[in-house]
């Protein structure tokens, strides 16, 4: 039962929207306990929602439901980790398109806060740093130490001119001299939740500096949840709560870092994420929307994070490590507002009530929402063997010792980020293998090409067969995400982090593949010769692949992996993510704009057990629920 709570006045912002204020001066400023925007008095009403998750394609839909819900303002992070894949070489195209993004959501209406990190949490891996970063086996992430903040100065001169030319204030700056009549961005964030982790106190005042003096003039903000605000603020930047319950006298807490300021919910968690073993979170929608409403009549501006989470495609899901590691599944529908797939919810429906009782105005209609197709059955016809590929497609490195994926010397020496390593050995008989907990995140074990078992946090030692002669032990590691939140940032590293030992011996003499399965190698992997019918029963690891023909204009599936066990999956050369048969995700999303009419290819990297088919379906299954606490 909906709690609707009566508001004494009505906000019509009909006016204050991006393109009817060019050629504004002020932008959003402060004064005593309520926001200004162009001198009049505004709330935000806000939803976060992530370029870098959401096809480009399909940005102006998602915001353009945002608008018939009743926000008035966007809020999106900056992953660095994505537009700076490789030091040095800097990325703004395409679904990385910052400026298109930006420029987009002041076309249709809604004010920007951009929260630009360096890091930025968002279950997205290593809080989006690069992982780059972590060659450095002194690194100190999040700190003032010399390594990092050298990093983090050579990615915002690259970042602000972007930014600076769309923020709302009419300013003049050197180094955007073109810039005249303001943007959308009314608020920047200086970094992230860092009252969770304050490790150098003077930290947060390096980051504020970098965005003033890049031209940063729009008003500061810090977000921490109430255990971290007290331990998170910088001089000169608001301070901003995270939540999901309204305890008792939360909000009134902040007037005792600050007095006299708007109150202001920079992350309202409308739901949860999931972890590969676990359930996928469900937060009630009549909770939700009864805590908005007491938000909202407590005085104070919300943000919905998130209105949409849309998905982690390719490796960049993040990880916990509390008590034990548990990486994040591919999905971030995050039972939001919309879903995945940007469809709505009941929570949708409740908030646009809610927020039309308070603007006072009719809500732009919500737009028509994308049918869904199911395409049956896709046969998965070919496979060739991992084994099979290596001496065709991968040049080894080889060394003396384990190198740890960040440290190859790969990418114009930045490293491998993401996917998978092999590490090959000679060993002559068998015995007792032992990791000493030096595998990250999990390590399939071979003897030439039989599989003996695996090793992860929990397993650390195997029993290896006798034979005779030499053979070849091969362990292939898969760094499943690295941990994005807590205070093990610096301990990242990923593929074998040390020695392994083979009755008490360390191994040496390393072959080492790296399998990042980058566009170019999908690419290759399509011409390699040796593919072949695949057999009645086959175990991986193994690329299978098949066709999906689409007789008409393509839309958004799923794809349900049922009989797999364990992989990641390409169409059209598109990384959609991993599947883990341990659930609680069964399938993926495959937007229809990554579709193609006439043949789509799809490729499966299987570890191990591997069916004969995939179902494209038109309803996704994210799992056994459970409520949030």
């Amino acid at each position: 039962m909906l709690l609707y709570l009566s508001f004494s006045s009505r906000f019509n912002w009909s006016e204050l929207i991006p393109l009817r204020l060019w050629g504004r001066t002020l932008g959003l400023q402060t004064e005593n306990s309520q926001f200004l925007l162009e001198g009049m008095p505004f709330r935000i009403f806000g939803g976060s929602m992530h370029y870098f998750r959401v096809p480009r394609e399909y940005w102006e839909d998602r915001m353009l439901k945002m608008k018939a819900c009743g926000l008035n303002t966007l809020t999106t992070y900056v992953p660095w980790n994505l537009h700076e894949q490789e030091r040095g070489k800097f990325d703004f195209s395409r679904n990385l398109d910052l400026e298109a993004f930006l420029s987009l959501a002041a076309k249709n209406g809604l004010w920007v806060i951009l929260r630009p990190g360096p890091y930025i949490c968002s279950e997205w891996d290593l809080g989006g740093l690069p992982s780059w970063l972590l060659q450095d086996p002194e690194m100190q992430l999040r700190t003032t130490y010399k390594g990092f903040t050298e990093a983090v100065d050579a990615y915002f001169d690259h970042l602000m001119p972007i930014v600076v030319p769309l923020q709302a204030s009419t300013i003049h700056y050197p180094l955007c001299p073109q810039y005249k009549k303001g943007g959308p961005i009314i608020a920047v964030q200086v970094e992230n939740e860092y009252g969770s982790y304050a490790k150098d106190p003077n930290y947060m005042t390096y980051v504020k500096m970098a965005l003033l003096n890049r031209g940063i003039v729009e008003l500061l903000m810090t977000s921490d949840n109430k255990n971290g605000l007290s331990f998170g603020l910088v001089e000169g930047a608001l301070a901003t709560v995270n939540f999901q319950k309204l305890e008792p006298g939360l909000l009134k807490y902040l007037d005792t870092v600050q007095r006299d300021q708007p109150k202001m919910v920079m992350e309202y968690w409308t739901g949860w994420f999931d972890n590969w073993g676990g359930p996928h979170y469900v937060f009630d929608a009549d909770e939700m929307v009864n805590t908005v409403a007491s938000i909202l009549k407590l005085g104070a501006s919300i943000n919905l994070y998130m209105f949409h989470g849309g998905t982690n495609f390719g490796f960049m899901n993040g990880a916990l490590e509390a008590d034990e590691y548990k990486s994040d599944v591919t999905s971030y529908d995050y039972d939001a507002v919309l879903t995945e797939a940007g469809d709505y919810t009941s929570k949708f429906f409740k908030l646009r009530q809610l927020f039309s009782m308070i603007i006072g105005q009719p809500l732009p209609l919500p737009p028509m929402i994308e049918s869904k197709a199911s395409y049956g059955a896709i046969l998965l016809h070919q496979y060739i063997s991992l084994w099979d590929v290596l001496p065709t497609l991968l040049q080894p490195i080889k060394s003396e010792l384990p190198i740890n994926m960040e440290n190859l010397h790969l990418n114009d020496s930045s490293g491998q980020s993401y996917g998978y390593v092999l590490y090959e050995t000679v060993i002559f008989g068998g015995g007792h293998l032992h990791s000493r907990d030096h595998v990250r995140d999990r390590a399939q074990v071979f003897v030439n090409t039989m599989y003996v078992g695996e090793l992860d946090y929990n397993t650390v030692e195997l029993s290896l067969p006798e034979g005779q002669g030499f053979r070849q032990l091969r362990l292939l590691v898969e760094n499943r995400g690295r941990v994005n939140y807590g205070l093990a940032l610096n301990e990242q590293r990923k593929g074998l982090i040390g020695d392994v030992f083979l009755n008490k011996t360390p191994l040496r003499n390393f072959k080492i593949y790296s399998l990042e399965m980058k566009p170019g190698f999908m690419k290759s992997l399509r011409h390699v010769a040796g593919w072949s019918a695949v057999p009645d029963y086959f175990v991986g690891p193994a690329f299978f692949r098949g066709r999906l023909w689409i007789e008409h204009q393509p839309q958004d599936t799923f794809l349900k992996l049922q009989g797999w066990e364990k992989g990641v999956v390409f169409v059209n050369g598109q990384n959609l993510g991993r599947y883990w048969k341990i659930g609680p995700q069964e399938t993926l999303y495959l937007p229809g704009p990554w579709l193609w009419k006439g043949s789509n290819e799809i490729v499966i990297f299987e570890e191990r057990t591997a069916g004969r088919i995939i179902q494209s379906v038109d309803i996704p299954y994210l799992g056994r629920t459970q409520y949030v606490d």
